[in-house]
């Protein structure tokens, strides 16, 4: 039973993700590392390369893409002048919101209008198993 749990979760999850990244007008990559920007504040590039499990290189990639639309800049690191910090602009704190109010305004009038008022508080509990299990090592 476990294992059929897991793989529907998977699967169901997948599903959800894919319907709420259509219609976005950026990679996910790029939607990822704004976010991630926004909720933590500045990190060096490697420093985001780790967090989302990619190469350097490839984050580097990401973030000059990131840079040259004029959504996040780099500065000078003040506790280690070594060290480039990327940090969102005004205009990226922008962008990740309306995307982040975008996607919500879509899953919470589908929530209002597809579930009934218990199924949204079975919902309601599942997002916290959801984190528990998000937050695991």
């Amino acid at each position: 039973m476990r294992q059929s749990v897991a793989t529907e979760l998977r699967a169901v999850l997948g599903q959800l993700l894919r319907r709420l990244r259509t219609d976005a007008v950026r990679p996910t990559s790029q939607l990822a590392v704004l976010s991630r920007l926004d909720r933590n504040g500045p990190q060096t590039t490697s420093g985001l390369a780790a967090a989302e499990r990619m190469r350097p290189q490839s984050m580097a990639e990401i973030v000059a893409e990131l840079q040259g639309d004029g959504l996040v800049e780099r500065r000078p690191d003040a506790a280690d002048r070594r060290s480039l910090l990327v940090e969102l602009t005004q205009e990226g704190r922008d962008f990740i919101r309306r995307e982040r109010r975008r996607r919500e305004d879509w899953l919470s009038q589908a929530i209002a209008e597809e579930f009934t008022p218990h199924e949204q508080a079975v919902l309601a509990e599942a997002v916290a198993l959801l984190r528990r299990l998000a937050e695991l090592d």
